[in-house]
């Protein structure tokens, strides 16, 4: 079973701690200064991130996740002393296949709803491409993104989910909490400021569907695929000025953001799309026991 794999290391709250706060440092930082900044104050934080050219604020947001992912895997090998393939799954080995199924899948679900909704109401949508810009854009993508959605993987799905369970001897409350978790430590995302503190219930959500991917299948295989094809798709396709990373994408969005047609879009992702992954990955990995393997308790 996935959460019991932290068995497999040394577990004294000391090394919990200390492992928590070098690799979640980063987010507990963001999250307060946001709180603690006035509104002036972050609209200037807004403003000056604009001036900075859209692949140089790329680098100098992803490169951090180079070092933090690094740093949980020494921290887990040589203080937990345990496997990095304890943190990914509870297979024997890592399973490539089920990541690339996972990323195909989003990537396909990602270019499908652009499409339809560019052939609906493209009022808003320009040709942004430029082909130096976009290829530079590709390369950092590639290659600093799988360090991004991993550290957030192994940290909150990995790690914290494990550690949280063995301690609560339960599967319900890590999920949860570690949902809540990572979708409060997006709130410093430009487009809540645009569009309201709704759109954090689509990061909970999204960490809940993320969640359910790791404990159904036993593994985060899933989840990376899952999250590298969302943030490659959100970096690559399309860009806004109030997007998470602003990016030389091959598409822009100039419209001015209705909160409504926001929340309809979580609503649909959340309630329509979301629950048709789950069915597909259920289906293609034959999940069963959803009950014991989302709320069931841990066992020694």
């Amino acid at each position: 079973m996935f959460i019991e794999q932290a068995y497999k290391g040394t577990n004294t709250w000391w090394r919990v701690l200390i492992t928590t706060i070098c690799t979640a440092g980063i987010f507990v930082g963001n999250f307060i200064a946001f709180f603690m900044m006035s509104t002036e104050q972050i609209e200037e934080v807004y403003k000056s991130m604009s001036d900075v050219p859209n692949n140089v604020s790329l680098i100098m947001n992803l490169s951090p996740f180079v070092l933090l992912l690094g740093l949980l895997f020494l921290l887990v090998r040589n203080i937990h002393n345990r496997s990095v393939l304890s943190l990914t799954t509870s297979r024997n080995k890592i399973d490539y296949k089920r990541i690339l199924f996972s990323f195909s899948l989003v990537v396909f679900l990602t270019i499908v709803v652009f499409v339809v909704t560019f052939f609906i109401d493209h009022s808003n949508i320009v040709w942004n491409f430029n082909l130096l810009k976009f290829s530079l854009l590709f390369l950092i993508s590639v290659v600093l993104f799988p360090f991004q959605i991993g550290l957030e993987e192994y940290l909150f799905r990995g790690y914290l989910m494990q550690q949280i369970g063995i301690l609560v001897k339960n599967r319900w409350f890590p999920l949860l909490f570690t949902s809540v978790v990572f979708g409060l430590f997006h709130s410093a995302n430009p487009e809540v400021a645009q569009m309201g503190f709704g759109v954090m219930f689509f990061y909970i959500g999204t960490g809940l569907l993320l969640g359910i991917m790791t404990l159904m299948d036993e593994s985060l295989e899933l989840a990376l695929g899952f999250h590298l094809g969302n943030n490659l798709m959100a970096a690559l396709l399309i860009t806004s000025n109030y997007s998470a990373i602003r990016t030389d994408a091959v598409f822009k969005y100039t419209g001015a953001e209705n909160p409504s047609d926001i929340l309809i879009e979580m609503i649909v992702s959340i309630a329509i799309v979301y629950p048709i992954i789950l069915f597909i990955f259920a289906r293609r990995y034959h999940w069963k026991e959803w009950k014991a393997k989302l709320s069931g308790k841990i066992q020694d």
